[in-house]
Parts: structure tokens; sequence; C-alpha cells
């Protein structure tokens, strides 16, 4: 498979009902899909290997999977900041947000600048992949500095009150991830949530009693100090 069409006839081959009612279960749009799991698009991600040009012409056919494996298969050196945010407004899933941030966001030259910008928009999936991006960050940049994500404990706080499902929740995973990655993390971010339960509101309660609760586990904390 070489081109978008080959790809579409393929999926269309592969088409499962089951597996699109699955999706819905789960949230994630379907109005465009054709059921098709994340390990199939990752083996075939690896056959098409990095392809920018290809990776746009999948984009622009709108479909969920396309979408996905758009993701896996750009080039990150070639993706430019305006493609970035034309990708951004196109999310209509937790998934695909997920999935983009994940696989391609992260690894571009704009991802910390993203994340700080993101986190200042409006749109629900936009402010998602900020807080998506920094988890992402935060698993993939092993050599940052503590500041590079001291600075995110800060965003996280601010926007601790968003009560929308895909933010808040993308919310709670960067403070995890950050309070996950090393001890000296770990205790800012503990410090964090007790900050934001401190908040008088119903979000930044539960973002933060759901951190605490993990990052202060005898299994996180044995991990760090491994």
């Amino acid at each position: 498979m070489k081109n978008v069409t080959d790809i579409l006839l393929y999926f269309e081959s592969m088409r499962n009902p089951s597996n699109i009612l699955g999706m819905l279960r789960y949230g994630i749009n379907t109005s465009k899909a054709f059921g098709i799991k994340i390990p199939v698009l990752r083996e075939l991600a690896k056959q098409l290997k990095n392809n920018h040009a290809l990776a746009i012409e999948l984009w622009k056919t709108k479909y969920h999977e396309c979408r996905i494996l758009a993701s896996m298969i750009d080039d990150p050196k070639q993706v430019s900041e305006k493609q970035m945010e034309e990708w951004v407004l196109d999310f209509n899933s937790w998934d695909l947000c997920d999935q983009c941030c994940g696989n391609l966001f992260k690894r571009t030259p704009f991802a910390y600048q993203k994340a700080y910008e993101w986190s200042e928009r409006n749109e629900e999936f936009v402010k998602r992949a900020s807080f998506v991006l920094m988890a992402c960050l935060v698993m993939k940049d092993k050599k940052a500095g503590n500041i590079d994500f001291e600075n995110f404990l800060y965003l996280i706080i601010k926007h601790s009150t968003d009560d929308r499902n895909m933010v808040k929740k993308a919310v709670n995973w960067a403070l995890r991830q950050i309070g996950k990655s090393k001890v000296s993390l770990n205790i800012l971010a503990i410090e964090t949530a007790q900050q934001i339960n401190k908040i008088e509101n119903k979000t930044a309660h539960w973002i933060a009693s759901d951190a605490l609760r993990e990052l202060t586990s005898d299994a996180v904390q044995k991990r760090l100090c491994n």
C-alpha cells in the first residue's frame, strides 16, 4: 500500500461494526470510522514508515483511523507549527487527540511551546492536547530538567477547575505523570495536588484526590526509590 486509495480500500475491507460499537461505548467519535484497532494500525505504520506527504493526504480524508495512522507515520522533523495548529482544531475524539500527541506532536520542535500555548485556549480538545502533551513529554524527555516540568505544575494548578471531562482527565494525567517520573518531582507533584485540594471546587478536589492516591501509593514510592 503506497497511497491513500489503497489504504482506504484496505480499511474498508476490514470494516468492523462490532468494533465501532465498542468504540462508541468508550466515548470515541465514530462518525467516520472503520472500527480498526490500534495494533493493526501500528503494524501498517511499520510498513509505511516516515512519510510526511502520505500523512498529510491521510489526514485530509477525515477518517478516524486514517488520521491516527497519519500521526504514526508523519516525520516530526517536517511538521510545521502551522500543521500542528490545523490538526489540533480537527481533534474530535479523546483517542485521536492522545494518539496524535503521543505519536507525533511530542517529537516536534514545538512540543513544549504548544503545551504552554494550548493550555490557555478554550476549545476542549485543544486544551486537552496541552495537558496530554505535558504527560507525554514527561514520559519521553528523560533528560529534561525539573524546571521544565515545574512550569507545567503551575499550569495544572491554574486549570484544575475546568470541569469539562476531556480537560480534567488530561490535567489529572499530566499531574500524575510528572509525579511518577522521579523522586524530586514526586514531592513537588504531591505538594501541587495538596494545593489544588484546597481550592473550593469539585473538579479540583477530584483531580487532587485521584493524583494523591496514586502518587503516595506504596507501589509508586517503592519504584521511585529503587
